[in-house]
Formats: structure tokens, C-alpha cells, sequence
């Protein structure tokens, strides 16, 4: 998190994280120092602790899909804005799959790329 000029700290808490590794069933922990622009009475730790764990939702929710799913970290797009254009268009086609109801995206773009001139419009409503 990058702080903007005239911003003022008013808390810096400090959170221990621990990682699992899965498939090596290592475990690690990492100490990191969020900073919160909240005063002490809205920064209880219990809020403090819903902020920290907020953030890997988003995580998980997308950025874990985009990076197994689609390979988005062996992309070789680099220059100019087309990583920012490939995360849109990725962005949008697992919204798209989830508002159709597909909680699996790679088994969703599977499903679609069965009929690639058909399936893919049809959560669209473009024929």
C-alpha cells in the first residue's frame, strides 16, 4: 500500500500471517504492518483483523483464478497497457462465467469453448 502526499497515518498495526503450503505441507509465517487511516475507536483489532483478511478475498477470488486459470504470470504480454487490457478482459469472463452460474471458471470456459460461436455470446445476450 503506497501513501498518497497529505495523507496522515493515524494507526500502524502489526499482523503475523500464516502460510501453507499444500502440496509441500510447509508451514511459514510472515510479520506485516498494515496501515490504517481509521482512529483508535474505529480500529478495534477485531476490524483491524476483517480489514487484513478482506483483501485476500479479492485475492482469491480473482487474482488466484487469473494466475492458475488463465497463466496470466507466464504471459508474455508486457508493454504498453496490454497488461492492464488482458486483466480486464480476464476480469470479464470470469464475472461473466459466474453471473451464468459456473462456480468452476476453467470447467466454464471448457463448457463454452464447446461451441465457441454460440456459447460464448449466450451470458452476454449478444446473438
Amino acid at each position: 500500500m503506497s501513501l498518497q502526499r497529505g495523507c496522515v497515518v493515524s494507526q500502524v498495526s502489526r499482523v503475523l500471517r500464516h502460510h501453507t503450503d499444500l502440496k509441500a505441507g510447509t508451514g511459514r509465517r510472515r510479520p506485516s504492518s498494515p496501515i490504517a487511516d481509521l482512529s483508535s475507536p474505529q480500529a478495534s483489532p477485531q476490524r483491524l483483523g476483517q480489514l487484513a483478511r478482506s483483501r485476500w478475498t479479492i485475492e482469491n477470488r480473482l487474482d488466484v483464478v487469473r494466475d492458475t486459470t488463465f497463466a496470466e504470470d507466464a504471459s508474455r504480454i508486457r508493454t504498453g497497457h496490454g497488461p492492464e487490457n488482458m486483466a480486464t478482459l480476464r476480469n470479464l469472463a470470469i464475472n461473466t462465467l459466474r453471473t451464468a452460474g459456473h462456480r468452476n471458471i476453467a470447467a466454464g470456459l471448457r463448457h463454452n469453448s464447446y461451441e465457441p460461436f454460440t456459447r460464448p455470446l449466450d451470458p452476454l445476450s449478444i446473438t
